[in-house]
């Protein structure tokens, strides 16, 4: 019996010696910035690819902040210990496009592995940012959003307004805010995150006023900002003179860590944010019922306001890697566009339907008609054509020059410079950097 055994198992570690071995699954590490339920949801979005194929296995690892990734990953980069896909925010498309030989463009990526591409599945407003000036879309679009305005419907009816009736413009704004604080039924009206993004930027796309030249950057290195005209002074010293008044409170700088708990709270009734701001809201805002409506404008600048522009982020491909990853990567990426996924993604954050077809799915769904309000980021960053002006801005070290607005915005409010001259030290000192992003980068 001891010697049947032997053979028995001898054989078996013979056939097992000749079997076909399992291939081992390539590794494709994915860098991003999603914390939290995004973080979770991204998670799911992976695992879900891997779960449909066996060849690959993406890998997501959070990095921390937009900021934060970005520069880990350009860090990672020169040491070549840089991942395959690093997700990376609009401000930083001006960074990425001059970081030459460190990006695979994803319309090449896709044409060299025979993936299906076609830009125009896109929204237009989406490729067009992430596009050279031949056309070529650079990045994946993955997580787009758009600034709207969020109020609290309930204290508008306390305040004796019509609670489905919010401001179209910022004489309405201003008149409903006055009216909303008198009555007592809020401490103020407006509170905003991302002063530079939402009361700067997407007001001067609005209102189709340029933001810098040479396309708002979009022409070349040799651009130079000159957001500091007219409509612009104007807008900031509104905010200084509602400021003042105690018709707007001020959230801090960036994204207005503070502006949202006013919201929630109840203490301002009206709030700016991301679009991509919506689930959290609806999350927080339990004591009362929320509206949705696109940013205000001045109808006295301009009668048809512009489309707004984007924020959020692209996915980027990386350069240094074994031609199989890049095979993975493709693949994901063509995964990643499926309406089934996109929708998923778009109604689960408030992020905009990156492509045509997983808006229209969601109307097939009746995901507009069940949830009012979720349609409002598409229709304003849609409508009417986009202009030089209301495109976008992309320029290198944006995340600094952001910076330098928010401290010259603190300094308007603090009533040490008027608007026209932080404004005008904002372009300034922001033309400085430009130079030195410039010189750094220039061929």
């Amino acid at each position: 019996m001891k010697k049947l055994a032997l053979l028995l198992s001898t054989s078996v570690i013979a056939a097992l010696s000749h079997a076909p071995q399992a291939a081992a699954q390539t590794e494709i590490a994915w860098w991003h910035a999603m914390d939290a339920q995004l973080g979770e949801k991204l998670e799911e979005i992976a695992a879900g690819f891997n779960e449909s194929q066996s060849e690959f296995k993406i890998v997501p690892s959070y990095k921390g902040t937009y900021a934060e990734t970005l520069t880990t990953a350009i860090a990672a980069f020169r040491a070549n210990e840089q991942p395959a896909i690093v997700q990376v925010f609009e401000v930083g498309t001006g960074t990425m496009m001059a970081a030459k030989g460190a990006v695979y463009p994803v319309y090449q990526l896709m044409a060299d592995h025979g993936e299906p591409w076609d830009p125009s599945g896109f929204l237009a407003p989406v490729t067009g940012y992430y596009s050279d000036t031949d056309g070529n879309i650079l990045s994946m679009p993955f997580n787009s959003s758009t600034p709207i305005m969020y109020y609290n419907k309930d204290v508008f009816e306390k305040a004796g307004l019509d609670r489905e009736t919010p401001p179209k413009t910022w004489a309405e704004l201003e008149t409903m805010s006055r009216q909303i604080v008198e009555s007592g039924a809020a401490q103020c009206g407006l509170s905003s995150a991302w002063i530079t993004w939402i009361q700067t930027e997407n007001l001067s796309a609005i209102h189709d006023q340029p933001f810098g030249t040479l396309e708002n950057g979009f022409g070349g290195l040799g651009t130079e900002f000159t957001f500091n005209g007219p409509v612009q002074v104007r807008h900031w010293d509104n905010l200084k003179k509602w400021s003042d008044e105690g018709l707007f409170q001020y959230g801090g700088p960036g994204g207005g860590a503070d502006s949202a708990p006013k919201f929630y709270a109840q203490e301002c009734a009206i709030f700016m944010n991301s679009s991509a701001g919506r689930a959290g809201v609806i999350a927080n805002a339990k004591e009362f019922e929320v509206g949705f409506a696109p940013l205000p404008y001045y109808d006295d600048e301009i009668a048809e306001p512009k489309n707004s522009i984007i924020g959020g982020a692209t996915l980027w491909t990386l350069n240094g890697k074994d031609p199989e990853v890049y095979k993975g990567v493709a693949q994901f990426y063509t995964y990643l566009s499926q309406p089934e996924i996109q929708a998923a993604w778009h109604q689960f954050t408030g992020y905009l339907p990156i492509t045509n077809a997983a808006y229209e799915l969601g109307q097939e769904q009746g995901y507009y008609a069940e949830n009012p309000g979720s349609d409002i980021a598409i229709e304003q960053i849609t409508r009417g054509t986009p202009t030089a002006n209301s495109k976008g801005v992309r320029f290198g070290n944006l995340t600094q020059a952001r910076n330098v607005v928010d401290e010259e915005f603190e300094a308007m409010l603090a009533g040490t410079k008027t608007a026209q001259e932080a404004l005008d030290a904002a372009v300034e000192r922001g033309n400085v950097i430009l130079r030195d992003f410039e010189a750094a980068n220039a061929q």
